[in-house]
C-alpha cells in the first residue's frame, strides 16, 4: 500500500518537474534537478524508528533511544548519499542507428561525472524499456530499447536516472529530455519482385548458379541446386562438383518513383527494399524521387541517404499514410 502511495506521489512529481519540455544536449543535473522520496522499504523503517523512539521513550530506555537515534542518523544520511548519486552527472548525447519501422532502435545515452567519485547501480528508464549503468572512471554509456512504429523522426521521449543506493532507503531521480529525434527508416516490403533491370549496357558480371555462361566449376556446397552439378567432371574427380555461371548485369539500377503504380505508402516500402537488395547485391543504383534525384552510387552513405529522404517523404494525398510504416 505504501509503495503504490509513493509509485504515485512520485508520478505526479514527474509532472512538475524539470525539465518541462525538450532541451539541447549535453545537461547537468544539479541540486535543483534531483528529486528525493523513501522507497517502500525506506517508509517501513521509518515507521520501526518511530515505534523504537516511542518505546525507548516510554520505558526510558536509553540504549534503545541510542540505536534509534543512530539508525535515524543513518537513515539520514542515506538521503544525501542517493542525492549525491545523480549530482553532477551529466547527461552528454544520446544518439541511435536508424531502425526500419517496425522493429525495436537500440538507443545509447552517453553519461559524464567528475572521476574522482564511483557511482554504482544507476538505472535508467524510458517508458518500458529499463537498463543500469556504473561510472567508475566517470564515464559510461547505457543502451536503451526504444520501439518503433512509423517512419520519419521520433522524438525519444523523456529518460528517468534514479539510484537506490546506498542503503535502498531513499531513491532519488531526475530527468533528461533530449531534443533531437533519431530516424527511423520505411518499413521494407517483405513481398517486393526483384530489383528493376539496369538501363546500358552490361559493364560487369557477378557470380550466380542462374546465369548464362558457365564460368567455372567449383566443390559443391550444401544448398546448391541440383541442376547446378557437373555429373560428367564430379565423375572424373571422385568429389560433386557445381558450375558457376557469369551473369551481366547493367550499368546502373534506377529505382523511380514515377514508374511504380502502387499506392503512396507501399510503393517508399517497395523503394526502401530494394534499396537494401541493391546494396546487398553491390549495384549502383540511383533512387528518383519527385523533385529529387539521389546517385548513382553505392555503399553504406549512399543507402543511408536514400533511405532518409524516403522516411522524410510526406504524407501521402490520402491521409496520413505513416501507420503503415
Amino acid at each position: 500500500m505504501a509503495g503504490g502511495r509513493l509509485s504515485g506521489l512520485r508520478a505526479r512529481l514527474g509532472a512538475l518537474a524539470r525539465p518541462r519540455g525538450p532541451e539541447a544536449l549535453p545537461v547537468t543535473f544539479d541540486r535543483r534537478r534531483v528529486y528525493v522520496l523513501p522507497t517502500a522499504f525506506g517508509a517501513f523503517f521509518a515507521g520501526l524508528l518511530l515505534v523504537m523512539l516511542l518505546g525507548a521513550l516510554n520505558y526510558n530506555n536509553n540504549p534503545a533511544l541510542l540505536l534509534a537515534l543512530l539508525l535515524a542518523g543513518a537513515g539520514n544520511t542515506s538521503l544525501f548519499a542517493a542525492h549525491l548519486q545523480l549530482s553532477g552527472l551529466r547527461v552528454v548525447a544520446v544518439e541511435a542507428e536508424p531502425a526500419a519501422a517496425g522493429t525495436p532502435m537500440t538507443l545509447r545515452v552517453h553519461l559524464r561525472a567528475d572521476p574522482g567519485r564511483t557511482r554504482r547501480g544507476l538505472r535508467l528508464r524510458l517508458g518500458d524499456s529499463r537498463t543500469s549503468v556504473s561510472l567508475a572512471d566517470g564515464a559510461g554509456e547505457a543502451r536503451l530499447v526504444l520501439p518503433t512504429r512509423t517512419r520519419g523522426w521520433l522524438q525519444p521521449g523523456r529518460i528517468t536516472l534514479s539510484s537506490t543506493r546506498p542503503l535502498g532507503l531513499a531513491r532519488a531521480w531526475a530527468y533528461a529530455w533530449p531534443a533531437d529525434p533519431v530516424l527511423v527508416y520505411p518499413r521494407p516490403d517483405a513481398d517486393a519482385p526483384p530489383l528493376p533491370l539496369g538501363p546500358g549496357a552490361a559493364t560487369r558480371s557477378r557470380m550466380h548458379p542462374a546465369g548464362d555462361d558457365v564460368h567455372q566449376l567449383r566443390a559443391y556446397r550444401r544448398g546448391d541446386p541440383p541442376r547446378a552439378i557437373a555429373w560428367k567432371p564430379s565423375a572424373r574427380q571422385g568429389a560433386l562438383m557445381v558450375r558457376e555461371y557469369e551473369q551481366p548485369q547493367g550499368a546502373d539500377v534506377v529505382l523511380d518513383w514515377a514508374a511504380l503504380t502502387l499506392p503512396w505508402e507501399p510503393r517508399i516500402q517497395r523503394l526502401a527494399r530494394w534499396v537494401d537488395e541493391a546494396e546487398r547485391e553491390g549495384r549502383r543504383y540511383r533512387l528518383v524521387l519527385p523533385g529529387e534525384s539521389i546517385g548513382p552510387a553505392s555503399g553504406p552513405a549512399h543507402r543511408h541517404a536514400c533511405l532518409r529522404a524516403l522516411a522524410l517523404m510526406p504524407a501521402g494525398a490520402g491521409g496520413d499514410g505513416r501507420d503503415a510504416g
